[in-house]
């Protein structure tokens, strides 16, 4: 009998725990559900609906009109191609190039590496607009510093040949700042008993790194690769204050052609459609890295 009134003790703690719990969660559940999927669920309905600033009509004839417009939309397609480019570009080189200044500030004193991640990490805490700024100064065709320092006469945002690199370059200065810090912060966890030991045993400093400390590092590499992965398929800021997607739509992204079909023309389903598109090519595109990566680490 005692053994059984314990138990139903337990039990009743556990469902107060677990109650408790769930209220706890039930405020980010709501935030959740009102903020992230009601509006998923909104977007994905009404990409089969002519919505725009004239009314919102829906016909079962005319429902799949948006994608058909979308896959025969030449601006389309070459926003696409830039965004895939800014994401095949941006991706390995931020990665490999935080993991390289990780490795570096990590050797050196403690006053000195945090001197250098606020260094890395000031980009990121600076607003775009001030970014834009200072960027445009720079690529200015008459007083910019490029050609001052290049001796060369060129309007680096307003040329077809340039303005996406350059696009580019600004993207990748300030995404590296967060990634650094994390690869330093993920050095420092590694097991240094196990380096030790390696070294000892008379491994490279090569094979320490590909054998000890690259599988610790993974969890955090991954997370590196999808969030860049997703702020470099969203790249807009930066092309709505430089270049508006042109010269010529060479700038021309995904993320920027929803804004302007959907904010400026008014063509709400049918920046519904290409928001829709984008999500399922972000999510292809992570789901291939958790994937690789899943191999590479195990």
């Amino acid at each position: 009998m005692a053994k059984q009134s314990k138990y139903g003790a337990s039990r009743a703690l556990v469902r107060r725990e677990t109650t408790a719990a769930y209220l706890f969660l039930l405020p980010s559940l709501i935030f959740f559900l009102g903020f992230v999927v009601y509006p998923m669920v909104t977007c994905f309905i009404n990409s089969f609906t002519q919505y725009n600033v004239s009314g919102h009509t829906f016909s079962v004839g005319t429902m799949f009109d948006n994608y058909i417009r979308m896959f025969n939309d030449k601006v389309f397609w070459r926003g696409l191609w830039n965004t895939i480019l800014i994401v095949v570009v941006s991706v390995p080189v931020v990665t490999a190039f935080s993991l390289w200044v990780g490795a570096a500030i990590y050797r050196m004193g403690a006053k000195t590496r945090s001197f250098f991640r606020c260094i890395f990490y000031l980009p990121v805490v600076t607003g775009t607009v001030a970014v834009a700024v200072v960027w445009k100064w720079m690529f200015n065709k008459y007083t910019g510093l490029f050609n001052y320092v290049l001796g060369t006469d060129i309007g680096w945002l307003g040329d077809e040949r340039f303005a996406i690199w350059c696009i580019i370059l600004i993207l990748f200065t300030t995404s590296i700042g967060q990634p650094i810090v994390l690869y330093v912060a993920a050095l420092g966890n590694v097991d240094t008993s196990m380096i030790e030991a390696a070294q000892v045993d008379g491994a490279t400093e090569m094979q320490v790194f590909w054998k000890i400390k690259w599988p610790q590092i993974m969890p955090t590499t991954l997370y590196i690769l999808v969030i860049t992965t997703i702020n470099s398929f969203q790249c807009f800021a930066l092309i709505q204050m430089l270049t508006s997607g042109g010269p010529n739509n060479s700038t021309q992204t995904i993320m920027y052609y929803i804004y302007y079909q959907a904010i400026k023309l008014g063509e709400y389903g049918y920046g519904m459609a290409m928001g829709i598109i984008l999500a399922i090519i972000i999510s292809l595109f992570s789901a291939i890295q958790f994937k690789v990566a899943g191999k590479s680490n195990s």
